[in-house]
């Protein structure tokens, strides 16, 4: 069975592992997600859902300003201690984050801190758009659902493309950096600041 770049982003964000491991983990298994997490997980790889709901109190703020200082970002990234704060790999992971920040302008960090009555709102505008558009009734709630999460890959950090490798989410890169690091790693909050807006 031919492994398809579909295939290895899908088991790369189930699994936080890297593109090589998951191509390798793929055809070992002849295209089984299941039990390429499986091999994986045998392979040590992925341990990033082990460390995941572990506490992160350690951690950096990080800075990044784009160009001639038209674009400026603060971002809080936690880890499990001080040791894993002061490592290059975790101080350059807080930089690309900050940088994706300012080029990619999330609002937030998750769905869930998306209030429920603006999901709400959201969803019954795009009901609307549905069936405006002549769609049949009965398929207008998958036609929502896929257009909430567009909605969602727009405004949330962690659902986003990382702006340096779009076949990653930024939740994806968490996990191979907690994979890598051997802690879990959170990112607590950000702030972006552009000139002229309020």
């Amino acid at each position: 069975m031919a492994v398809t770049a579909e295939m290895v982003k899908d088991l790369r964000e189930k699994s936080g592992a890297g593109i090589m491991d998951c191509k390798e983990a793929l055809k070992e298994t002849g295209g089984n997600i299941d039990e390429a997490i499986d091999y994986l997980r045998k392979k040590g790889i992925t341990k990033a859902s082990k460390k995941m709901g572990r506490a992160t109190s350690e951690g950096i703020v990080g800075s990044y300003i784009h160009g001639e200082g038209s674009i400026g970002v603060l971002i809080e990234v936690n880890c499990e201690t001080d040791f894993v704060a002061r490592n290059s790999v975790f101080k350059d992971l807080v930089q690309d984050l900050a940088m994706h920040v300012a080029a990619v302008a999330p609002t937030c960090i998750s769905p869930e801190d998306i209030p429920a009555e603006e999901i709400e709102k959201e969803r019954e505008i795009l009901s609307e758009e549905a069936k405006n558009s002549g769609k049949p009734e009965k398929i207008i709630p998958k036609i929502v659902d896929g257009r909430l999460e567009k909605f969602y890959e727009d405004k949330c950090l962690l659902r986003q493309k990382f702006v340096k490798d779009s076949d990653m989410t930024i939740d994806a890169l968490l996990k191979v950096k907690i994979s890598e690091l051997g802690e879990n790693i959170s990112v607590r909050r950000f702030v972006r600041f552009q000139l002229g807006e309020n």
